[in-house]
């Protein structure tokens, strides 16, 4: 069966086929997710079907997202790292690119699992090492369930507006995601630069507060007491 024949089979069976198509994608990442997501808008006829496209697509790919997750918590770190090495190539994960996703939970692990679902290749492997590490489901569900629900609603409610027009949904697709980057990009960047600004600043001394521990203000340049070694008899 040729894969276009597999994905209308799928698309035959409704929702339930919007959930195998969407956990399937993450497993064999054949065609970017944002071509696919935005092809299966193009199949939802009427708007009130949406939010259940929506749904049944998000579910199929945190399902898959916990696959991942088990993978890597069963087989552990020593293994998942030879299976990467050995196998990697074969869907895209390059041991270098593990090894990276891998760094990332260095930092606030439940915004990289968010941030991470809507990140090109990261979305769909970052599981793994989130399952080495063996990360409480408790916080990883909920994060990853809302970084898959902000990178499916665009490109699926896109699909179904170019529905009847003209334009081709792959380019369409192509320049979100890179807004749909480039934003995620700018926000980090941002917060990074706000904690380093508050990092640096020095912090108030005792000599320096008032009461309440309210910061004392200081004295208006240019007031009497400021001129008070300039005046005569001083």
């Amino acid at each position: 069966m040729a894969s276009s024949d597999l994905i209308a089979f799928f698309l035959g069976l409704g929702l339930p086929g919007m959930f195998g198509i969407a956990f399937a994608e993450k497993f064999v990442p054949i065609i970017p997710s944002y071509v696919m997501l935005m092809l299966l808008g193009m199949t939802v006829t009427d708007a009130a079907m949406l939010l259940p496209a929506l749904l049944a697509t998000a579910t199929g790919s945190l399902a898959a997202s916990l696959g991942w997750y088990g993978v890597g918590r069963w087989l552990g770190e020593r293994r998942v790292r030879a299976a990467v090495a050995r196998f990697g190539k074969y869907v895209f994960l390059r041991p270098r690119t593990y090894e990276r996703l891998a760094a990332a939970y260095r930092e606030n692990r439940f915004r990289v699992t968010l941030i991470g679902q809507t990140v090109p290749v990261a979305r769909i492997y970052l599981a793994l090492p989130a399952g080495v590490l063996k990360l409480r489901p408790a916080a990883f569900v909920p994060a990853a369930a809302i970084g898959i629900l902000l990178w499916n609603t665009p490109f699926l409610t896109l699909g179904h507006l170019l529905r009847e027009s003209a334009y081709d949904p792959v380019e369409v697709g192509f320049w979100v995601s890179v807004a749909l980057v480039a934003t995620e990009l700018g926000v980090v960047a941002g917060i990074r630069l706000l904690f380093r600004i508050r990092k640096r600043r020095p912090p108030v001394a005792a000599a320096d507060l008032g009461p309440g521990n309210v910061p004392r203000m200081p004295a208006a340049i240019g007031s009497r007491r400021d001129l008070a070694p300039c005046l005569p008899g001083s």
